[in-house]
């Protein structure tokens, strides 16, 4: 992967992706470009008589905020024995994240503890993910690397969304020192079984091991972060919102407990 594209904000997560991305870029020799977008139109007020302003002192802060933070990564970023360039603008996150990553391999993304709102880590991870064709690393705050060279498990329920996500992470897994298949069995048959997975894999120099999970009323999700667990995982690749996202917000889903709950780092496709 030596294209990687980095969202920066000045939130709680910063760090950790900052750290996720400069460990595979180093790995890669890859290039990192940083993206940070103010959105711009959560600091518009209107007085419903003139239209929508800015107050001017607001503004000047900021601005202020902006430089100091910029000034912070690029003093850490000169530090470093990677390649990289930084990009501020103005408008919506998602929108202007996804225009940017048409030539990227990777965006990387954070997810943090927040309440969820328009703005937050979990809306946003969804709109990037559904629009664009890179996939997505989204990097847990509290975790301030990402083992590239350790184990791999690849949640696979066969279906459009696993593949794209398995093709996409091939760089990350051909580096992965194992590679875990993990399905729960089903009664109905998996349109791409886990073996026509690992036979994919295997195509490209990726030995890979098959879990078939039994269904115990245990749920989906749980079963992926436990392997995880046991073979010592340092990151999940999977397909996200193979269901609507409002069906996934009403009565649940594997990528939405996983994007709140899981401890370590999702690469994922749509």
């Amino acid at each position: 992967m030596k294209s990687l594209l980095l969202h920066v904000q000045d939130d709680p997560g910063m760090e950790a992706r900052l750290q996720a991305a400069l460990a595979i870029a180093r790995a890669t020799s890859g290039h990192l470009s940083c993206l940070h977008v103010t959105p711009i139109s959560l600091y518009i007020a209107s007085d419903g008589i003139t239209g929508a302003y800015m107050m001017p002192n607001f503004s000047k802060t900021l601005d202020e905020m902006e430089k100091k933070m910029r000034a912070r990564i690029e003093a850490h970023l000169k530090t470093e024995d990677v390649s990289w360039d930084y990009e501020h603008v103005e408008g919506d996150a998602a929108q202007e994240i996804v225009a940017r990553s048409s030539l990227a391999d990777l965006i990387v993304l954070g997810r943090y503890h927040h309440r969820e709102t328009r703005y937050t880590p979990i809306t946003l991870i969804g709109d990037v993910l559904q629009s664009a064709r890179a996939p997505l690393l989204v990097q847990p705050q509290d975790l301030m690397t990402f083992d590239i060279f350790g184990p791999a498990v690849v949640g696979w329920n066969g279906s459009f969304e696993a593949a794209n996500a398995l093709r996409a992470a091939l760089p990350l897994l051909q580096m992965a020192s194992a590679v875990h298949i993990v399905t729960v069995e089903e009664p109905k048959p998996l349109l791409l079984p886990s073996l026509a997975a690992s036979t994919y894999l295997s195509r490209h120099g990726v030995t890979s091991e098959l879990h078939a999970r039994p269904v115990s009323g245990k749920p989906v999700e749980e079963a992926i972060r436990e392997t995880a667990g046991v073979v010592g995982a340092g990151y999940i690749v999977m397909g996200g919102y193979g269901h609507s996202r409002a069906r996934e917000f009403l009565f649940g889903g594997v990528t939405r407990t996983l994007l709140k709950e899981c401890p370590i780092p999702l690469v994922m496709g749509h």
